[in-house]
């Protein structure tokens, strides 16, 4: 089996349509203090919720980062530190959140584990306090389709990792079925308060946040979670 699944010639198709770079990515818009009342919300059920449902997506998004020994790993929406054990512990992982209570218990998880890799920050992931070309591997499970803006936070990503390093969003998009894609846009005003929008459009906010993804696989049971594997040139 090879290491990547390649985007398909049809999608690479609608990669480069002519009107991803202006359309809309969502029906739904948020705002910074609706989406950090949500995680606030979620915290205490968080692990229990999305934590085994969703789990094999994040072990699989950290098998193909091919983690070296010493790689600096930012993880965007560190959340509570769900990750935090399956990092190899010869690297280095800094882990942001806006969520303060999402902190507290990734603080409390990495105690507990005595997880000495990884260290946590509370920052807003569109205007992040880090300098350029900073990371090897910047990661963001789970968050692109939460945050009221993702493409200023995709164009972060790309501004603190390193050229030739790897930027890997693992979430989850729109459907390319017309039926389900119809679906997801009337329930993701709703899904917004368990957490996400269901109606992220991919070929547009690839486009315009200028990454260029080298492989796209679909991850847990249901696949309709996306790993999106980009490198900067």
């Amino acid at each position: 089996m090879p290491l990547f699944e390649p985007t398909s010639t049809s999608s690479t198709d609608e990669l480069l349509g002519s009107d991803v770079a202006t359309r809309a990515l969502s029906v739904t818009a948020v705002e910074t203090d609706f989406v950090n009342s949500v995680y606030d919300k979620l915290a205490k059920v968080y692990d229990f919720t999305f934590g085994p449902t969703l789990h094999p997506g994040r072990v699989q998004a950290i098998q193909r980062m091919g983690v070296q020994s010493g790689d600096r790993i930012l993880e965007v929406g560190v959340g509570t530190g769900i990750n935090a054990g399956l990092y190899p512990r010869d690297c280095a992982v800094t882990g942001i959140d806006l969520s303060s209570s999402m902190l507290e218990k990734a603080h409390d998880r990495i105690a507990r584990k005595e997880i000495r890799n990884v260290r946590l920050l509370e920052m807003d992931a569109s205007d992040m306090a880090i300098e350029n070309n900073s990371f090897d591997i910047v990661y963001a499970p789970y968050l692109i389709s939460v945050v009221p803006d993702p493409v200023a936070v995709a164009r972060e990503m790309r501004r603190v990792c390193r050229p030739g390093g790897r930027i890997v969003i693992l979430n989850h998009f729109r459907s390319s079925n017309g039926f389900v894609a119809w679906v997801e846009r009337a329930i993701s005003p709703f899904t917004v308060h368990i957490g996400f929008k269901s109606d992220l459009d991919l070929p547009a906010f690839l486009a315009q946040a200028e990454l260029s993804p080298v492989s796209i696989e679909k991850v847990n049971i249901p696949r309709i979670w996306s790993l999106v594997t980009c490198v900067k040139d």
